[in-house]
């Protein structure tokens, strides 16, 4: 059976690392110019060509993000940017905006294209009218049916690859394309900047009188009409295989490592079980519950099955259970390991171990030490160095994270 592409993002060079270690076929990443994605840490050249081999000696591809809508200015330097990328070795570019796709096909003509979900493709024809301008992948529009996806495959180039997003926060605006962040906070989203007014909190005010709020709901802390919920189709893999997806996309660039972590290594193993026994493949609750440890909103599954309730009317706060407190950098020997601090942490607290190919395990760290040898009684300095007991075998990179107690 064919196995789709599982495509994770790569806010920085760890988080692709742990993309790649934990299971990712493919990484997409944001360059130094032109991404959707202005305020993630993105990607110098010299990191970009440590990533770009360290996922190449795995056997991954990398995938890089050209896929602003850009203004003159946003053009200058397009050329020599598109070379330089073509010149590290980036498997594809992906795009959206027809100058770009035009100035890539005469300047990098052997670069591969993949056409980004801003262009909203939502049929068959759009699809090879953009196939024979040189894209050899479609990035669905977010707003399509399962059956909908299903008829373009069945009527597009057998060599044309389609790509769907499947995990991750969705927007309220079609295919992305939102000018409220512009309009209210002069940050262009479709050029990178979106300040998320749709997460904002909204009361209604009618012109003859001002100052006066009045909700538009009957909670009484106000409504958030534009707040989306969380797309998750982790309990839909067969689905998705059958669709002829060749590529499943995993949204958020700018989650933390946890985040891609864990993302990543519930839907490896959802697409390993079922590529490997489709007759006898069963859904595993376990899977859902790695990506409920994350931080995330309320999910549902998107337009796949029709609209359904997508919108969170109560908050646009996440759901926090847990949160990454350390990350094993080395073992020091006699049950001590060297921990690099994300969170405060204190000296007998439960830990859970989040590991690529394991199941999820407890273990109680104790006994902390800093760089220098001294005891101490937490873990609180930001990105400290630390050594700590436990009564747990880790090993180097294991991910450490705690339940929370004050759950949001």
């Amino acid at each position: 059976m064919f196995k789709p592409e599982l495509l994770a993002p790569a806010g920085n060079l760890s988080k692709l690392k742990t993309a790649i270690d934990y299971g990712a076929d493919a990484v997409f990443m944001g360059g130094a110019r032109l991404n959707l994605r202005a305020f993630s840490d993105n990607f110098t050249n010299e990191e970009m060509t440590e990533g770009l081999k360290y996922a190449h000696d795995r056997g991954k591809k990398v995938y890089v993000t050209i896929n602003v809508f850009p203004h003159e200015s946003d053009m200058k330097g397009l050329e020599e940017y598109l070379v330089s990328l073509e010149e590290l070795g980036v498997d594809a570019l992906i795009v959206s905006d027809p100058g770009i796709i035009m100035t890539a096909r005469e300047v990098v003509p052997n670069m591969e294209l993949h056409l980004s979900t801003q262009a909203n493709n939502v049929n068959s024809r759009s699809a090879i009218f953009w196939h024979k301008m040189g894209v050899q992948r479609i990035i669905l529009a977010r707003e399509l049916t399962m059956k909908e996806i299903h008829a373009i495959r069945e009527n597009i180039p057998e060599e044309l690859e389609l790509e769907a997003f499947v995990h991750g926060s969705m927007c309220m605006a079609y295919s992305g394309r939102c000018l409220l962040s512009n309009y209210m906070t002069g940050r262009d989203a479709n050029r990178g900047a979106c300040a998320q007014p749709c997460r904002y909190k909204y009361y209604l005010m009618e012109e003859k009188r001002p100052g006066e709020l009045m909700e538009i709901t009957e909670d009484e802390r106000g409504t958030y009409i534009m707040n989306s919920k969380d797309m998750c189709m982790i309990e839909h893999i067969p689905e998705l295989i059958q669709s002829g997806l060749q590529s499943l996309k995993i949204e958020g660039r700018m989650k933390s490592e946890f985040y891609v972590a864990a993302i990543v290594k519930a839907y490896r193993a959802a697409i390993d079980a079922y590529v490997e026994n489709p007759e006898a493949y069963q859904y595993d609750k376990k899977w859902m519950d790695i990506l409920s440890m994350v931080s995330h909103r309320e999910y549902y599954t998107g337009f796949y099955f029709g609209r359904g309730n997508s919108q969170v009317y109560g908050s646009s706060s996440y759901v926090r259970t847990h949160e990454l407190v350390g990350i094993v950098k080395e073992d020091l020997g006699q049950g001590r390991y060297l921990i690099g601090q994300k969170n405060r942490l204190f000296p007998g607290d439960k830990i859970k171990i989040m590991r690529p190919s394991d199941d999820i395990i407890e273990t109680v760290i104790t006994e902390f030490m800093d760089e220098e040898g001294n005891q101490i009684d937490v873990a609180n300095k930001a990105a400290m160095d630390f050594s700590a007991y436990s009564e747990v075998s880790l090993q180097p990179n294991d991910i450490l994270i705690i339940e929370k107690d004050d759950v949001e």
